[in-house]
């Protein structure tokens, strides 16, 4: 299965954003991109409208992890779709399954959700699903395999991953069964915040 490898921490400096919990502190220390002043880029500068775009489309890209094909296919399929796309692109993004599970907090982070999920320790209405990327819709309910709660990140999940205070409206949570049910859409308030969703979509209209 194809994935982005790179340092987590260093794509956070890039974008300025952090992508992962453990990229808040790497930040306050170093605020330049990777390699800033060392090659002459020790402050971000002046952009360009493009320059905006195209940071703000890696930069979502990353928060959910995909790649560049999966991303694309996805803005295609969101300026498809009834309403502003932008909106209907955070609105898939926020269904993949991989995202339900950090949102319920049932991982510390959307790579370890990820993860979690490509093992096959979820079920999906009673099916084991082991794909990351499988979107979610009202009536839905994600849970932990019995199988895995055996396991020493599920009997420890209370440390590794303590219940969010922000559980999304469009989800269900039972913390006792680790389980998590779609109630209904995530709305635009609900998606991560500080995304500027207009940069992508011009940025693939261009």
């Amino acid at each position: 299965m194809a994935r982005d490898r790179q340092s987590i921490v260093k794509m956070s400096r890039r974008e300025g954003y952090a992508l992962h919990p453990k990229a808040h502190k790497a930040l306050v220390k170093r605020t330049t991109p990777p390699g800033g002043i060392q090659n002459g880029r020790g402050s971000r500068g002046k952009t360009s409208q493009y320059s905006l775009q195209l940071r703000e489309k890696q930069k979502v890209k990353r928060l959910y992890g995909l790649l560049e094909r999966q991303f694309s296919k996805l803005m295609k399929e969101a300026s498809k779709g009834h309403g502003q796309s932008g909106e209907m692109l955070l609105q898939l993004l926020e269904r993949r399954a991989d995202n339900a599970v950090y949102r319920s907090g049932f991982a510390p982070s959307r790579r370890a959700a990820r993860q979690l999920v490509s093992h096959g320790h979820f079920t999906l209405n009673g099916r084991r699903v082991d794909i990351p990327s499988i979107r979610l819709k009202a009536g839905d309910v994600l849970c932990v395999r019995s199988h895995s709660k055996g396991s020493e990140y599920f009997k420890k999940i209370d440390d590794i991953s303590p219940a969010p205070s922000d559980v999304p409206g469009w989800l269900k949570i039972n913390r006792n069964k680790i389980e998590c049910t779609v109630t209904g859409v995530p709305s635009r308030e609900e998606a991560e915040p500080d995304i500027k969703e207009q940069l992508i979509v011009e940025y693939y209209s261009r």
